[in-house]
């Protein structure tokens, strides 16, 4: 019963807000020409606002005929009007405004402190206006870096980025963002690109803000100052031992004169001298920095293992889209190549992926086994495993997989053999032999029948988040 009661309250303050009855507060809102005058009431705005009750001090009161007078060029009418609606009855509807107005309406909001307003409208832009905040990041990073009271919004934005940075680097406006905005994206330890990638972005907005172009041959003494200066704050928060050789050698050492000498020294120390490790201070990997621990193939590789895992398109895995981890168990060529060694490292793993590749060629055969190696029990029954085949391991095109046909003999599980299954045996050396004469327990997808193999490793595969 005492919600009616309440419902009806807030229904009549509605009517006093919309009649005016007995207002002593006029309020100018908008720019010209399109000002309005806004009637409210005195008390009501002061018990529910401590930005009104300074207002109306005697400090700021500006008063004619005995009304409050108050001007709000910044904030529009009808924006003004859904704000002081809430302060009257507690209601508020934002459906019937898009996404700019709603922005607008919560700096608005800021600026009168109405707190509670603050939170709900920044959960609404979240639920209600992705797509609006997806496609204007520049702006209302600018926006929400300004509003320490934007909490949530900053970090919806600033986890959206990090997720899909592209979307923010590719668009115009990203030469246009702030020195301080770029660097606190760039702090970001879970930014998901390759460090190669925010260096070559970071210079093209550096040479953006200094009018330039990227031709090192081409600058002046100047020139080299001025970047050197607006590069100085980033610097630090580069991963420059997360860049690959080559990138390094023709990405970053070409800017070596715009780098600290002591920085390229002890990079060119990392990359020539054998086992270098990085020096103590440099700041950790980022989290979401993907290098996976293999000498035989590369991070491709892993995302179209994934696709045969889950039985799915390649097209729909991207280095931000690995729904697996895929960490090294064994490698043949420095664990011990026998089956010793490949089952102490191997067994009881849960499921696991290996690779081999075949002496004098670029061919990588191997297979999936979503089970274990443990046990010593021979056969062992799945019908999810595959073997597969790279007539060039460099190529992804040249790659053939197939399931099981026969789940009875999908994986052996023996002391004395490696990873072997169905119709590939894999004893216990490197020499490996595909039977075809032991029926169709695996499609044929052109492995060879006598193998003899220079390395292979072994990756538990693991599903993220578990």
């Amino acid at each position: 019963m005492s919600s009616k009661f309440w419902t009806c309250l807030s229904n009549d303050y509605e009517k006093l807000f919309d009649t005016g009855l007995g207002y002593d507060v006029i309020i100018y809102a908008g720019e010209e020409p399109d000002v309005k005058e806004i009637y409210a009431h005195s008390n009501i705005l002061c018990i529910r606002s401590q930005y009104f009750r300074t207002a109306f001090s005697n400090e700021w009161a500006e008063k004619n005929d005995g009304k409050f007078i108050l001007r709000k060029p910044n904030i529009e009418a009808k924006l003004l009007s859904i704000i002081l609606r809430f302060i009257y009855c507690g209601n508020i509807e934002l459906k019937n405004l898009q996404g700019p107005d709603i922005l607008k309406l919560l700096i608005a909001v800021d600026e009168l402190n109405i707190q509670p307003l603050i939170s709900y409208i920044q959960e609404y832009l979240i639920e209600h206006q992705t797509e609006f905040l997806y496609q204007n990041q520049t702006d209302i990073l600018e926006v929400v870096y300004h509003h320490e009271t934007f909490t949530d919004l900053w970090n919806f934005c600033i986890k959206k980025i990090c997720e899909e940075p592209n979307v923010l680097i590719n668009s115009d406006k990203f030469i246009d963002l702030k020195a301080p905005l770029l660097e606190l994206l760039i702090k970001q330890d879970d930014l998901y690109m390759d460090e190669i990638e925010i260096w070559d972005n970071l210079l093209k907005w550096t040479f953006a803000q200094q009018d330039m172009r990227n031709d090192p041959t081409k600058w002046s003494e100047e020139n080299i100052t001025n970047i050197e200066r607006l590069l100085n704050r980033f610097i630090p928060l580069i991963r420059f031992y997360d860049i690959e050789p080559a990138d390094f050698f023709y990405k970053v050492y070409n800017y070596k004169e715009i780098l600290p000498q002591d920085l390229i020294y002890d990079l060119l120390e990392f990359h020539i001298v054998p086992d270098m490790k990085p020096k103590s201070n440099v700041i950790p990997s980022r989290k979401s920095y993907l290098k996976l621990d293999s000498t035989l193939i590369e991070l491709d590789h892993f995302l179209l293992f994934a696709s045969w895992i889950d039985n799915k398109d390649y097209s729909n895995y991207n280095k931000r889209i690995l729904p697996y981890n895929f960490k090294l168990l064994y490698r043949a060529s420095q664990d011990g190549f026998n089956s010793v060694a490949f089952h102490n490292n191997s067994d009881n793993k849960g499921a696991t992926i290996w690779i081999a590749k075949i002496q004098g060629s670029t061919q990588l055969i191997g297979g999936y086994n979503p089970l274990d190696w443990g046990g010593n029990c021979g056969y062992k029954n799945t019908s999810d495993s595959f073997l597969f085949n790279f007539t060039n391991g460099r190529n992804l095109s040249t790659a053939k997989f197939g399931y099981v046909n026969d789940p009875r003999y999908a994986v052996y599980c023996n002391n004395n053999y490696g990873p072997d299954m169905g119709n590939l045996n894999f004893p216990n050396s490197n020499n490996l032999n595909y039977n075809y004469n032991n029926g169709d327990w695996y499609p044929n997808i052109g492995i060879p029948e006598n193998i003899i193999i220079d390395d292979y490793e072994v990756f538990q595969v693991t599903k993220k988040g578990n």
